[in-house]
């Protein structure tokens, strides 16, 4: 229990560093930011029939798309699929309205290089969440076949560090505030529009999105699947960045993009731990 404070308090100070060296105007150097994952951005990559949708990968808040996919990227390239990821929004920090049109145009980019009809999207905390504002306000429900948030900020966060640091440099953390109007707008009725299969996933041991409830979303079973790790795995200790690399994680996105409907709640996933 020591431990897992201690790791807490780490990443609540590492928050608040990052917010300190944007104010700065320090982010993260050019190279890193333009490096996509290892796996990911093949431009010449085609479907085929048993992946017939490119993955689009959306990284979270203060994250490179390098860094948050460096596990998941080759692991859906090495599974079959055309995998692609993109920077947006000043490190994410930008209001998420204007990322999720980068978003859209990104989407548009992959779908004409690639030929296919939709995209999956499997994205990070903001990156599980911003999605859905594409979907539902600029045109992406005709676009996109599954939507896989890991920890994703669907209803925002009560963490007190996300007001702290929009109030500095960072409108999307306002945007992810509990309450904000942005997720008012948001999760206006419907909040899963038709179009997309919703699958969220989450872990008890979130210290980012809280409460970890807030990741899950409301909609039909047909069409949406709420997935709490240690429904599974009550051993596992995963924590809020540990989710993308995150081996049981992984079998949860594999399960929700190679079958029809979001992620089959009665799945077995293999009980593996990175806490």
């Amino acid at each position: 229990m020591r431990a897992r404070r201690t790791r807490q308090t780490a990443r609540l100070l590492a928050v608040s560093a990052v917010a300190a060296l944007c104010a700065l105007g320090l982010t993260a150097p050019a190279s890193a930011a333009d490096t996509p994952p290892p796996g990911a951005n093949d431009w010449s990559c085609k479907p085929d029939s048993a992946h017939p949708q490119p993955v689009v990968l959306v990284n979270g808040t203060f994250k490179t798309s390098y860094e948050n996919w460096l596990t998941l990227s080759p692991a859906l390239a090495q599974a079959g699929y055309c995998v692609f990821s993109f920077e947006y929004g000043d490190l994410e920090t930008g209001p998420i309205p204007d990322s999720a049109a980068e978003l859209r145009d990104f989407v548009n980019a992959v779908l004409g290089a690639t030929g296919a009809k939709k995209v999956d999207i499997v994205g990070h905390s903001q990156g599980g969440m911003m999605p859905r504002y594409y979907v539902k306000f600029l045109g992406g429900a005709t676009k996109v076949d599954d939507l896989v948030g890991i920890v994703p900020s669907n209803h925002g966060t009560s963490n007190p560090l996300a007001l702290a640091a929009g109030a500095t440099v960072c409108p999307s953390c306002v945007d992810q505030t509990a309450g904000s109007d942005f997720l008012k707008k948001l999760n206006s009725d419907p909040e899963t529009p038709v179009g997309p299969d919703y699958t969220a996933i989450a872990t008890r041991y979130d210290e980012v999105v809280l409460p970890y409830t807030s990741a899950f979303l409301d909609g039909p079973a047909a069409q949406v699947t709420n997935v709490l790790l240690q429904d599974r795995c009550p051993l596992d200790i995963t924590e809020h960045d540990q989710a993308p690399k995150s081996p049981l994680v992984e079998q949860w996105v594999l399960n929700a993009l190679g079958r029809k409907g979001p992620a089959d709640p009665a799945f077995v996933p293999r009980c593996v731990s990175t806490g």
